[in-house]
């Protein structure tokens, strides 16, 4: 009998009279899990998503009975094609292909694994998704909805001003401090993935703004804390009604509430703001390299996106204006 034959009745066997080949899997996911969190420090959201893909992984292996740890290229192949067969999209497979990626290299650093299965693996390419952005129309829309004659209104118009001035992640202002803010400077200090640290400027309407909500609003919000409360705000830029740091996700839930409020389109996020700057930085000559650091991308190539937007925002621009453009 050949060896991948032998392997597989193993695994068969394994699987069949056991639960411990899911099992050893998921515990290997805790630990890597514990790693991207606590070593890498990625944000709650990217480690949930890390653990929902694998954990789809993980059932695909205990249906195909493939033992994890004597997958085989062959083996993850067919995971992509099954995947692919689902009718997941190409950026789903590619996320997911980028997870089994990340944990298989992970095992085989920490002597889990001999071979790395996931390494040569490629996905299959699909039209390139230019990401969304807004007009200056719609966020002078957005803005305008803030009722900035209470605490919550003068709060939320700092915020999105801030989302729109920096490009900041929605987790990266949700761990936002006061001392974060350096009004001397005009600049702000954001956290991104991995803990790094970078300093981005700020125009003056976002400072004025910002000012406006740390002297008018916030003590207001922070008196509402209950005493005692752990959770207290300490020193936390956006409070919330309860005097509490906001998460990222009470943040987008603001964001969201503000889209409704000024009728636009539903599936703007946060990050819609994110990608707004990004592209205008581009679209007014900002070099790539300049954008990459004040985005926080690791890789030059993520950030190379935007020059598509700018060109396809200007090919509107041009047909719009000229005569002969419609």
């Amino acid at each position: 009998m050949s060896t991948r034959r032998e392997n597989k009745r193993v695994t068969q066997a394994f699987y069949k009279s056991t639960s411990l080949g899911e099992s050893v899997l998921a515990a290997e996911r805790r630990s890597f899990l514990a790693y991207l969190g606590q070593v890498r420090g990625l944000s709650d959201n990217t480690v949930k998503a890390y653990r929902a893909d694998l954990a789809s992984f993980a059932s695909w292996a205990e249906r195909s009975h493939v033992d994890p740890l004597l997958a085989t290229h062959r083996d993850l192949r067919g995971f992509l094609a099954d995947l692919t067969r689902a009718g997941y999209s190409v950026r789903t497979v590619d996320r997911r292909l980028s997870a089994v990626r990340d944990f298989y290299g992970w095992m085989l650093r920490e002597g889990i694994c001999s071979v790395d299965p996931a390494a040569a693996l490629a996905t299959p390419k699909g039209a390139r998704r230019l990401p969304k952005t807004m007009s200056d129309e719609e966020v002078q829309r957005l803005l305008s909805t803030c009722d900035t004659s209470d605490a919550t209104g003068l709060r939320d118009r700092a915020f999105l001003e801030l989302l729109y001035a920096s490009g900041a992640r929605i987790s990266e202002v949700s761990r936002l401090d006061v001392a974060s803010i350096d009004f001397a400077r005009s600049q702000a200090t954001l956290f991104g993935k991995g803990s790094k640290e970078r300093i981005v400027p700020l125009y003056d309407v976002a400072l004025d703004w910002l000012r406006r909500y740390l002297d008018e609003a916030r003590h207001n919000l922070a008196a509402a804390v209950k005493r005692g409360d752990p959770e207290g705000p300490e020193g936390a830029l956006f409070l919330s009604t309860r005097g509490r740091r906001m998460s990222a996700d009470a943040l987008r839930t603001v964001f969201e509430a503000h889209v409704r409020q000024a009728g636009l389109d539903s599936t703007l996020t946060p990050h819609t703001m994110r990608h707004t700057y990004a592209t205008e930085l581009v679209s007014g000559g900002a070099d790539l390299r300049s954008v990459q650091e004040l985005l926080g991308h690791e890789s030059l190539s993520t950030t190379q996106v935007y020059t598509h937007l700018s060109v396809d925002r200007l090919k509107d621009a041009a047909r719009r204006a000229h005569p002969r453009g419609c």
